[in-house]
């Protein structure tokens, strides 16, 4: 049975990485593996619980007689309920970030942004995109960060080619701008959940990493734009009655939204709560200032309108979903005992932190960086002691670094490893090709030299 558990996970896992092939929805791919593996899981369930929790599970019985029925609520209660928590706290943090941003959106908080776009400067304009993107990906997911750009980018730029070049920037930014904060990508919430890493000590090593990974390759697809580019000219959005909100208010609004964000490393440091909760308080905090500036309007018939667009709310749901699927799968895999064994073979035959980080990011070039940094993160616990990593796995460890970095960063070489690379693919019906010609190996030497940054700093 594990044996067929693990092939099944790999299939799924295939399936994933070449969605842009097959054109079969991967968050529907990992939602379907993950759950078929728990139904197989559980139909041998008393093999898996003696193998891995026999001490627990004979504490759980006190006494009673084993059962088929007591070993299915031991794995439902102890082992399968740990495993969707796990997931809902990412889950739940992305909620409450995308609803942040729809508030902010409705009420025209982001208004000013589009302004800035008022230039027909090719570099002004790239800067000026990635510059915003890699702010606002600090705080936010990539994914919901990415559509928002792309969006008010299309808007803006007319020339096809012109648009695939910013969009990369775009992608590019989000993804290391993510990278760069324990709550701008949803793989840093996995390790920052677990008490891998602290929040100042992670971005203060990633920080030059990071800033090369995304100068460099943005700096290099200036290179590729006219010196003027052929855009539009950005009025302010139609609103009608809509929203009566002025400079501001707007701005408070904004503050509180985003800059709310900024507060939930402390509010985790203090509570010891997980994440999501701080984000949960600052949405509430948003929606009650939200209400308190639009209360003439509550009785009115022409409520707010909302103008995110549709691609971003199904993209982020995908993207929840997906992850709940991904770590679904994870979990039951290391139920089994396969990823224990692996970590261990890795233990004893792979002594060099720097090469499992290697092989991580070139496997997310190829597959979705949440499903590699997921599986390379649960190789091991904060508190391995494993031959020569001990000194790495620690709290603030060098491999958590590593791996965080990497795989976001390797993931923009071919565009298909990131939900904000295929975003961008799918919007401006750009090959893989193309991209990588282009982008990719921009991104792939932006990337070994933030690895070789690293590396000395260690």
């Amino acid at each position: 049975m594990t044996l067929l558990i693990v092939i099944i996970a790999i299939l799924g896992l295939l399936l994933i990485s070449t969605e842009k092939l097959t054109n079969i929805n991967k968050a529907a791919v990992a939602i379907f593996t993950g759950t078929l593996c728990w139904v197989l899981y559980i139909c041998y369930g008393a093999d898996f619980v003696l193998s891995q929790h026999s001490t627990d599970y004979h504490s759980f019985l006190g006494g009673a007689v084993a059962t088929s029925v007591t070993v299915k609520q031991y794995i439902a209660s102890n082992i399968f309920l740990k495993c969707v928590g796990r997931s809902a706290e990412i889950v739940l943090y992305l909620l409450a970030t995308m609803t942040i941003v729809q508030v902010l959106d409705n009420n025209g908080c982001f208004d000013f942004l589009k302004q800035l776009l008022r230039t027909r400067s090719g570099k002004r304009m790239l800067w000026m995109l990635s510059v915003i993107t890699f702010v606002l990906s600090i705080n936010l997911d990539n994914l919901t960060t990415t559509v928002m750009m792309l969006t008010m980018m299309h808007g803006v730029v007319q020339n096809r080619r012109q648009r695939m070049v910013l969009g990369a920037a775009i992608v590019i930014s989000a993804n290391i701008g993510g990278a760069l904060t324990v709550i701008g990508d949803p793989t840093n919430l996995l390790i920052w959940n677990k008490s891998a890493v602290t929040a100042t000590n992670f971005s203060l090593s990633l920080a030059i990493p990071c800033l090369i990974a995304w100068l460099l390759p943005v700096w290099w697809l200036g290179r590729m734009l006219p010196e003027r580019v052929d855009t539009a000219w950005i009025g302010l959005p139609y609103r009608g009655d809509d929203t009566r909100l002025n400079v501001w208010q707007r701005l408070l609004m904004l503050i509180v939204g985003i800059g709310g964000l900024w507060f939930i490393p402390t509010f985790h440091n203090i509570t010891k709560l997980s994440p999501f909760l701080g984000a949960l308080c600052v949405l509430s905090v948003l929606w009650i200032v939200n209400e308190i500036f639009n209360r003439k309007l509550n009785n009115v018939d022409k409520m707010i309108q909302s103008r995110v667009p549709r691609v971003l709310q199904y993209g982020v749901i995908q993207m929840m979903l997906f992850i709940v699927g991904i770590v679904l799968l994870v979990g039951v895999i290391i139920e089994t005992g396969v990823l224990p064994w692996v970590a261990s073979w890795v233990a004893v035959n792979i002594h060099n932190v720097w090469v499992i980080g290697t092989v991580a990011g070139l496997i997310s070039t190829v597959l979705d960086n949440f499903a590699t940094a997921a599986t390379f993160f649960s190789f091991f616990d904060v508190a391995t002691t494993s031959q020569g990593f001990a000194a790495a796995m620690v709290q603030n460890g060098i491999y958590w670094k590593i791996i965080a970095f990497l795989v976001p960063a390797a993931g923009n070489v071919l565009g298909v490893g990131s939900m904000a690379g295929l975003a961008l693919l799918k919007m401006e019906h750009m090959h893989v090709g193309w991209y990588l010609r282009n982008v990719g190996w921009k991104a792939l030497v932006g990337c070994a030299l933030g690895m070789g940054a690293m590396y000395l700093m260690y």
